[in-house]
């Protein structure tokens, strides 16, 4: 078995394959002063419950966006699962072409939900990756599966949070979709902005996208937390998946070599 970890700004997922077949996931919130031996104690425990045993796990891959936290996780992975785990970083092998003025620059998850959006729906024909994470970014895949830039905009939750402490009256509200946009009270009058002001920013990036494309004939899909609440509310999203990232993972460790251990 194999372990995939993706750490994020807001949390930590974490899925284990046996083969092909992904066993497990489950997520973590990110917590900078957390230890090694804290992380370790959660993902020990997640597997106990899951009949996992530590020996199960013969190697492991990560991605991360908190660079601060690199050292933790794969201190974590070597003291409690005896394994060296593979890091996206520059110089991994990953099969993805990239147009774009700095490669170094653009984020590991980035770099992964592009490389399994190719491998799980590559099509011949444009994509567009859409991840609804704690930055939503887009990303822009050419027919011949180039990856050729894209958009960052700000996340759903951190536009609640900035909403929220930015204001003396304001509620912290559930993001999901209020039954009308002429919301009647003060929660649904910030669900209907966070949420259909989202799912307008979607739309309207995707068809400047599709414009600059000169193709209508493009493929959409949507990953991350909030990616199913914001598709209902468009019409130019084809694919949900939230698996999309953790599945990228095992498959740039398969791509990158063989296990190693302890």
């Amino acid at each position: 078995m194999i372990i995939c970890i993706d750490v994020g700004n807001t949390n930590i997922k974490y899925a284990v394959y046996e083969g092909e077949t992904r066993r497990i996931s489950f997520r973590v919130s990110t917590d900078l002063k957390r230890t090694s031996d804290e992380y370790g104690a959660q993902l020990t425990e997640m597997l106990r419950i899951n009949a996992i045993a530590p020996s199960d796990i013969t190697g492991g891959i990560f991605s991360s966006v908190v660079p601060s936290l690199d050292y933790t996780i794969e201190h974590m992975l070597r003291v409690y699962l005896r394994i060296v785990p593979k890091q996206i970083a520059p110089g991994m092998k990953t099969g993805l072409r990239m147009r774009v003025d700095n490669a170094h620059e653009v984020g590991a998850d980035r770099i992964v939900n592009n490389v399994s959006a190719l491998r799980k729906y590559g099509c011949g024909k444009p994509m567009i990756v859409i991840d609804f994470g704690t930055a939503t970014t887009f990303n822009i895949l050419r027919e011949d599966g180039e990856f050729a830039g894209g958009v960052i905009a700000p996340g759903i939750k951190g536009a609640l949070d900035s909403l929220v402490s930015g204001t003396a009256k304001l509620p912290r509200v559930e993001i999901e979709a209020p039954k009308s946009v002429i919301a009647t009270n003060t929660v649904t009058n910030m669900q209907a902005g966070i949420v259909f002001g989202f799912a307008g920013l979607v739309e309207f990036i995707v068809r400047k996208i599709k414009k600059e494309l000169r193709t209508d004939d493009v493929m959409t899909i949507a990953t991350g937390g909030f990616s199913e609440t914001i598709a209902k509310e468009t019409g130019c999203i084809d694919v949900i998946d939230k698996m999309l990232t953790l599945d990228g993972l095992k498959f740039l460790y398969d791509l990158n070599g063989s296990e190693e251990r302890l």
